[in-house]
């Protein structure tokens, strides 16, 4: 039964997306453009600009379909949209660890993918510097999806569909490692979340009213959560220790590929976009509600070497003075992030 109740709300996602997305407002269908390839008003310039690969609908539809196959897994069941799904913001919703083949558990939670574009390295560890080389981490890698690129490759070769749809893009075969890594990264490029409430209101658009609790957070947001979480995209993509621990023999987070111990215990800033929906939180998915991680920035933290300077306070106290005001519009803020356009949007399903 459960099965059968998925594949229905899937159903009803897609048809209330094709109402969203799919027609104008004389409910004509207009012409169909390739998601993310226009940036947001009040987005900064994209580090992974769409004319570094030009977005076109062959493409983009080619790379959503490896995005949704399960033959990158070494064993045929897992895919990037397994630990990646749409109605979680592309994280991995209530799965603190992310979940790879033969349920062989990653090292990490799954983080979010959306506004791939802007990001300056990937990855907890920022171990990936550039959106077409992403995909090679979770291929490669034994808890995850355990396979080697060249045997993708071959897998893709041997599929005439492929085949064609590949010859169809590029003009050429056999089918490519560089094929293979842009055409994925049409996709991915694409999962651009810009049409919250919090977005409307900045950009005086219609819908984009807040309350006087979400006015509230907005402003305890830009006075308290900065510069971590500052800007539009609500990260600064820096690497920072935030207290979770003192020690680091698990993971060293961003030392695990620097080598450096200054770099111990530092992880990348997440964007706070669609972050209600992203549960659980932290690099190792250990908070499951947002008041368990404003608990733990107010009162919680512990200390160690690599602490980020901010949270040493004045007086001698660790992290961030929260009153529960704060904290309660906080959260009502935090909501106005989540963009329902973006999780219901059918281009961007299986």
């Amino acid at each position: 039964m459960a099965r059968y109740s998925w594949i229905a709300l899937r159903c009803a996602i897609a048809l209330a997306s094709f109402f969203l997305v799919g027609c104008n407002k004389e409910g004509t269908s207009p012409a169909w453009e390739v998601p993310g390839a226009t940036v947001p008003a009040n987005f900064p310039a994209p580090v992974y600009a769409a004319a570094q690969n030009p977005p076109t609908r062959e493409a983009y539809e080619l790379g959503r379909t490896l995005f949704y196959d399960t033959r990158l897994s070494r064993t045929g069941a897992v895919s990037c949209g397994s630990c990646h799904q749409q109605s979680g913001a592309f994280a991995n919703a209530d799965h603190r660890l992310s979940q790879g083949v033969e349920g062989r558990l990653g090292a990490r939670n799954a983080p979010a993918l959306q506004n791939l574009r802007w990001k300056t390295s990937l990855l907890w560890d920022g171990g990936a510097t550039h959106i077409e080389t992403m995909p090679l981490a979770p291929i490669t890698d034994p808890r995850e999806m355990d396979e080697t690129l060249d045997n993708v490759l071959q897998k893709l070769n041997a599929d005439p569909a492929y085949q064609q749809r590949f010859a169809q893009v590029y003009g050429e075969r056999p089918i490519t490692s560089y094929q293979f890594l842009r055409t994925l990264a049409q996709f991915t490029a694409a999962l651009t979340s810009a049409n919250s409430r919090y977005d409307h209101y900045v950009r005086h658009e219609a819908n984009g009213a807040l309350s006087a609790a979400e006015l509230r957070g907005l402003a305890t947001a830009r006075q308290k959560c900065a510069p971590c979480h500052g800007g539009e995209l609500f990260t600064d993509e820096s690497f920072r220790n935030n207290g979770l621990d003192a020690t680091f023999p698990a993971d060293s987070g961003r030392a695990h590929i620097t080598g450096r111990p200054q770099d111990a215990g530092r992880f990348k800033v997440p964007s706070l976009r669609n972050v209600a929906l992203t549960a659980p939180y932290m690099h190792d998915g250990r908070f499951h509600t947002l008041a368990q991680v404003l608990n733990h920035y107010a009162s919680d933290m512990v200390d160690s070497p690599t602490l980020d300077a901010q949270f040493r306070r004045p007086n001698g106290r660790l992290g961030i003075s929260l009153s529960e005001q704060e904290k309660s519009d906080l959260v009502a803020f935090l909501h106005t992030l989540t963009d329902s356009a973006f999780l219901a949007d059918a281009r961007l399903a299986e």
